[in-house]
């Protein structure tokens, strides 16, 4: 087909797993001849950088998601979880709930847990030594958010396997199109880490002054913003989205970015005889494969993209993905450059709702990946790799790679 052709034909609703292996084909035509596109059902893809950013910041697109989300879902945990959760609401309770979160991610506490990255990445890099040949995902990038998250929440130890198929469950309901029994899963994924949140919550309510592990657990229990705290429902979602927002999308983040070099060995290259290009090099992880690749709003008020005026009420598909490629942004967006400035990519959105643990998670990789490629010169892919069977979400199940 033409790029009109394919343009014209893409419907969001409709995809398959040859579109979720490589989208970008689909995104440069989309952006080229159809960029503010409708799908059959009504609703907006977006493709350009410039009518993402309006997105992101026109204060009359909203994030709720309550009548989508009850058609999507119905009466069911997944349903109370994704609209009880910070990232599909709006001002006042975003307010509120990202206040009361924001306090873990002062500069202060961040500084205070580099200390802890460093020495999670380094004994997970002298198990990788001994292995020889492991499994990224497994063996290293998940790994790490377990034990961040697990020290912000104060998950013992027992529990912490159970972490990354809660989110991988939950978040993959996220997709356009969801069969039932994807839909099972997440809904008991819902329930069965809510029960375990719920017994933290009560113990960590018992002991106020607890340990400094669970300290973003303690902040939301026994925090409030204008005199308003936190509902017991409340606090078991925003914990669940936690859980959901700093480990698969770190997970991703560090093993997109391990994948884009084993892919790019040049870059490779580069980056291990010049450490100092590790800042650049995340940020340009970030743009060529962004672990969130699409993003939801509702038009509430006036909106105008690419020319077009934008129904009041009309669902609107963000594509970060097609966006962090637009050539009228990037210089020749499909290459891969770890020294690439500026670059102004959209990995962890911008407005009220731009990711309150960017910080952190650029700390992560950074640590992660830089030490990882320092350490092990002759690192190279060892197998195919194979990605995660959704949309919404990029990530693999397996990375194979040997040193």
């Amino acid at each position: 087909m033409s790029k009109l052709e394919i343009a014209k034909s893409f419907d969001i609703n409709i995809i398959d797993v040859k579109f979720i292996a490589d989208p970008h084909p689909t995104f440069q035509a989309l952006r080229e001849f159809d960029p503010v596109h409708r799908n059959a059902d009504g609703s907006i893809f977006l493709t350009r950088y410039a009518d993402v950013m309006s997105c992101f910041q026109n204060p009359n697109m909203s994030s709720d998601k309550k009548i989508a989300f009850k058609d999507k879902f119905g009466d069911t945990p997944l349903y109370t979880h994704h609209t009880t959760s910070l990232v599909f609401n709006d001002p006042p309770y975003h307010t509120t709930v990202r206040k009361l979160l924001a306090s873990a991610f002062t500069p202060r506490k961040l500084k205070l847990m580099e200390p802890l990255i460093t020495r999670v990445i380094d004994q997970l890099l002298d198990t990788l030594e001994d292995k020889k040949e492991f499994d990224v995902i497994e063996a290293f990038a998940s790994a790490l958010p377990t034990e961040i998250i697990s020290f912000m929440l104060g998950i013992p130890e027992q529990h912490r396997h159970k972490l990354r198929p809660f989110s991988l469950k939950i978040l993959g309901a996220l997709d356009p199109v969801v069969s039932n029994d994807r839909l099972d899963l997440g809904n008991n994924a819902v329930e069965d880490f809510g029960e375990l949140l719920a017994e933290l919550i009560a113990k960590r309510r018992a002991d106020e002054g607890g340990a400094s592990d669970g300290e973003v657990l303690a902040g939301l229990i026994f925090g409030e913003v204008d005199g308003r705290r936190l509902t017991e429902v409340e606090l078991i979602q925003n914990c669940i989205f936690l859980l959901n927002a700093g480990h698969e999308t770190t997970t991703s983040m560090v093993g997109n970015g391990i994948s884009m070099l084993l892919q790019n060995p040049d870059q490779l290259q580069r980056i291990q005889k010049d450490g100092s290009l590790i800042d650049t090099a995340v940020e340009e992880m970030l743009r060529y494969q962004s672990p969130l690749q699409l993003g939801n709003r509702m038009v509430t008020g006036e909106v105008e993209l690419s020319g077009e005026k934008i129904e009041v009420g009309t669902y609107i598909h963000v594509s970060i993905a097609a966006a962090n490629r637009d050539p009228a942004v990037f210089t020749n967006p499909e290459q891969v450059d770890i020294g690439r400035s500026p670059n102004r990519h959209v990995a962890f959105a911008k407005g009220h709702h731009m990711c309150l643990g960017a910080t952190l998670a650029r700390m992560e990789g950074k640590v992660a990946i830089g030490r990882l490629v320092a350490r092990f010169p002759n690192l190279r892919a060892n197998g195919p790799p194979e990605l995660l069977p959704i949309l919404r979400f990029r990530g693999f199940s397996n990375l194979p790679a040997a040193i």
